[in-house]
């Protein structure tokens, strides 16, 4: 893992979203680059008024000082830190850096739906979460153990979702010491199906996925939504963390036909790390 983008707004969460970084930055001698979005419009940064112009050298110098300040911490020492900051609030450009930059992952500390300040709101993780083609890490806490002795994966068991799968198998093989699989099933009418039909589906993915070497590490549960799945067997096992495929599409469209990575993102407790289908 070459490098790690941390989109930050100067928050608790953005604090705890950088220890977290810092840890795993440390752990895999990872660049680390460390992303702050200010809030200007075009017309603001086209503008020639030399008043306008004035003001915008101050609010980068203030976000230059804010950001040198924020990144004063002895858990930084010796990781290699670069700071950025990006003039618009445009949250799906975290993952169009991350491209250009060819980072392996995105952290992003999220607080859920409690509270609506700051970029670490959860409908704001949810953006990140839906844009990104480079894996998200959504933490939530003062937690830096990186060790995540246990994940689980949660998949449908797609062909779809084989490529999200594929990359999923590859960074937790780095980041994770023990993953294991799960699928949901639900009693919907169109998305309820019988042991024989899983089963085969199943064996179909690992097939196609070239991934048999997982068939003794999946589980199958049953529950009245995929997220209530993943949450209370994530729960019940002692897992460190969850890992999602997501479609990621807009509107209402997205994993499995819902928004429920979203959901899981902030809704956990747990670190969750998502892979776009």
């Amino acid at each position: 893992m070459k490098k790690i983008i941390l989109p930050v707004d100067f928050s608790k969460h953005s604090e705890y979203a950088l220890e977290t970084a810092a840890a795993l930055a440390k752990k895999h001698n990872s660049q680390l680059i460390v992303m702050n979005m200010l809030e200007l419009s075009e017309s603001f940064l086209s503008s020639s008024d030399s008043e306008r112009q004035n003001e915008m050298l101050f609010m980068l110098a203030s976000a230059n000082k804010t950001f040198e300040a924020f990144l004063d911490k002895d858990y930084l020492e010796n990781v290699d830190v670069v700071p950025m900051i990006k003039h618009h609030k445009v949250l799906k450009e975290v993952d169009e850096v991350a491209k250009a930059e060819g980072a392996d992952l995105i952290i992003m500390g999220s607080r859920g739906h409690s509270n609506h300040d700051g970029i670490f709101t959860g409908s704001n993780t949810e953006k990140v979460v839906r844009y990104s083609e480079t894996p998200v890490l959504v933490v939530k806490g003062k937690d830096t153990n990186i060790d995540f002795d246990n994940v689980v994966l949660a998949t449908d068991f797609s062909e779809e979702s084989i490529p999200a799968f594929k990359k999923a198998s590859k960074l937790l093989s780095e980041l994770a010491n023990n993953t294991s699989l799960l699928h949901v099933n639900t009693p919907s009418a169109t998305k309820f199906r019988s042991t024989h039909e899983i089963e085969s589906q199943v064996h179909n993915f690992l097939d196609k996925a070239d991934a048999n070497e997982w068939a003794d590490k999946i589980n199958f549960v049953a529950d009245y939504t995929i997220e209530d799945g993943i949450l209370n067997h994530s729960n019940r096992t002692g897992a460190k963390a969850i890992a999602m495929t997501t479609h990621g599409r807009k509107g209402l469209s997205h994993f499995f036909g819902g928004s429920i990575s979203e959901d899981v993102a902030n809704h956990a407790t747990l670190p969750v790390l998502t892979f776009k289908m």
